[in-house]
């Protein structure tokens, strides 16, 4: 008997392009151990307050090389707040959120980042530093006894960020 036209074309087809590249960016193929127990989203602050945040959800479209759904503008992943608590929970050590940093990382390789993240990119490739200095930084540290921060190598820095040669 012939499938309903309507079906035919409910084929996943596992994008294993998509995965080799996350499996390079992350420790070898994490995601491939994840049997989708729930356990990441128990503990999760982010699926506590959203409804569309689920690192279970996440870990399946990497199962499946739905990185067209994931490495979009205005991505989910941005909600992820790396507070590790999928990793500490996850049974097979598939640690979700070296998965998502990774997710993250490919994101900003595409372009696709936050403002406030942009903003967090330009401070250190200009500074070396997450967040600029300023007096107050200063009088923090001399007030717990801390003495004055270095100033950071640009120059290794620089060669660090910049992109590889292809």
């Amino acid at each position: 008997m012939p499938e309903p036209a309507d079906q035919k074309n409910d084929v996943l087809r596992v994008d294993f392009q998509f995965r080799r590249e996350l499996a390079e960016k992350v420790e070898g193929n994490l995601a491939g151990f994840c049997y989708q127990c729930g356990a990441c989203v128990g503990d999760c602050p982010s699926t506590t307050y959203s409804s569309e945040f689920n690192p279970r959800e996440i870990m399946l479209k990497v199962l499946y090389g739905l990185g067209e759904e994931l490495l979009v503008e205005d991505s989910i992943i941005w909600q992820c707040t790396n507070c590790y608590n999928c990793y500490e929970r996850c049974p097979q050590d598939v640690k979700p959120v070296e998965v998502i940093i990774s997710l993250k990382n490919m994101l900003a390789d595409r372009g696709f980042y936050p403002e406030a993240v942009g903003k967090i990119i330009k401070t250190f490739e200009e500074t070396g530093r997450t967040t600029p200095l300023s007096p107050a930084v200063d009088r923090q540290r001399a007030r717990f006894g801390l003495p004055p921060l270095e100033p950071v190598p640009m120059d290794e820095i620089r060669k660090l960020i910049e992109p590889a040669p292809d």
